[in-house]
């Protein structure tokens, strides 16, 4: 029984992690879904969500005005959660080149903010950004072509993570992103994208819903295009620019409230995760999300089953120190980071832990019932 245990977490963690991208890559090469794009300039809003971002805003703000699109075509929204520092002044002194304010009676949120300001925006395409994520000029150009299909509701760029210090923690989530878009690649050329990217992604503004308080919006708004016959769709050309969390503790906690959120979502439409439903989408979603955020259940029954076997069996044994060698990594890495020390051999054991652990926790916060609304910035300041 120990023995069917250990086989059967095992099973479910290959599936996770390499069985369903091989899923993924086989069905994008046999069922390909390709997006039929062309020119298209369709009016745009660009809506910036904010709160207490006033080292950033105004740089983010320059980078959205240079943005390579047609200026009469082109309404940029900052919508502020309520902030208490200069943010709402900086929004402001750019009014004269265009830029509006919308600012919050009352702190609900980031998707509340975003809520609020679509019902505002005049554009047939709604763009939603971070403060702190810089876009490269052609990003609109290269997505708004995808709107022409008329069953694309929803599209996301590529972020590359830029780590100027070179940390740990900064390397693993570019290890980290990197195979989430290889995902994203595939799932978007099989059926539709799961979730987005929250720091830059597009929704028709005919086919936004809005959405609950503490809904993770960069996720659950795939599922809203699902339901309504539409699509969510990636598209790697379009690029913008983001700085990684550095400290071990801050990528946690962030990760933990992801986490949370994303399974009250599930939770909230799990009819959705009804095969015979929702077809090929559900199985994304069991694959991408549930199985992936359940492994460290399964981790954790490999390292008692196979501590247990050890004694009586050398392929447990190696099996077992393997595993106690790569968790000692990860905490080495954590150690190091402490002293300013990195070491990029150790930042893949590191950030896989973190990514696990921030999983187990907030899978006790979901059950507990704890749920996330408001939020902070969690960049280094």
């Amino acid at each position: 029984m120990v023995e069917v245990i250990f086989w059967l977490s095992v099973a479910a963690v290959a599936y996770a992690y390499v069985g369903y991208p091989l899923l993924l890559t086989l069905f994008s090469k046999i069922r390909p879904k390709p997006v039929r794009s062309q020119s298209w300039t369709p009016s745009v809003s660009v809506i910036i969500a904010a709160y207490n971002e006033e080292r950033d805003l105004a740089a983010k703000l320059e980078n959205t005005l240079a943005l390579d699109y047609p200026k009469s075509q082109l309404e940029i929204i900052v919508t502020s959660d309520c902030s208490s520092d200069r943010t709402d002044e900086i929004a402001r002194s750019f009014s004269p080149r265009g830029v509006r304010l919308h600012r919050q009676e009352e702190r609900h949120g980031k998707t509340a903010a975003q809520n609020a300001a679509v019902t505002k925006a005049r554009g047939e395409i709604i763009v939603f950004s971070d403060a702190t994520t810089h876009y490269r000029p052609d990003v609109l150009r290269l997505m708004m072509p995808a709107f022409a299909d008329p069953t694309v509701g929803c599209a996301t760029g590529r972020v590359i993570y830029q780590d100027v210090k070179d940390s740990s923690v900064g390397a693993g989530t570019q290890s980290y992103w990197n195979y989430e878009f290889f995902l994203k690649k595939h799932e978007s050329n099989v059926c539709s994208l799961i979730g987005v990217c929250g720091c830059m992604y597009a929704v028709r503004k005919s086919a936004y819903v809005p959405l609950y308080n503490d809904a993770c919006s960069d996720f659950i708004i795939a599922t809203t295009m699902v339901e309504q016959g539409l699509r969510a769709v990636y598209v790697p050309e379009a690029v913008c620019m983001e700085e990684p969390n550095r400290q071990a503790k801050k990528e946690l906690k962030a990760r933990v409230r992801i986490i949370s959120q994303t399974f009250s979502d599930l939770w909230r439409n799990r009819s959705v995760l009804n095969p015979f439903r929702s077809g090929f989408y559900a199985i994304q979603l069991w694959s991408h999300k549930v199985m992936r955020y359940l492994v460290p259940i399964c981790l954790i029954l490999i390292f008692l089953t196979s501590g247990f076997l050890a004694s009586s069996n050398v392929f447990y044994a190696a099996l077992f120190v393997g595993q106690l060698a790569f968790y000692s990594a990860a905490l080495v890495s954590w150690v190091l980071e402490r002293f300013g020390v990195t070491l990029r051999l150790l930042a893949l054991p590191q950030y896989f832990v973190i990514t696990n652990l921030a999983s187990l926790i907030a899978v006790v916060k979901f059950v507990s019932g704890e749920t996330y609304t408001k939020w902070e910035p969690s960049r280094e300041r």
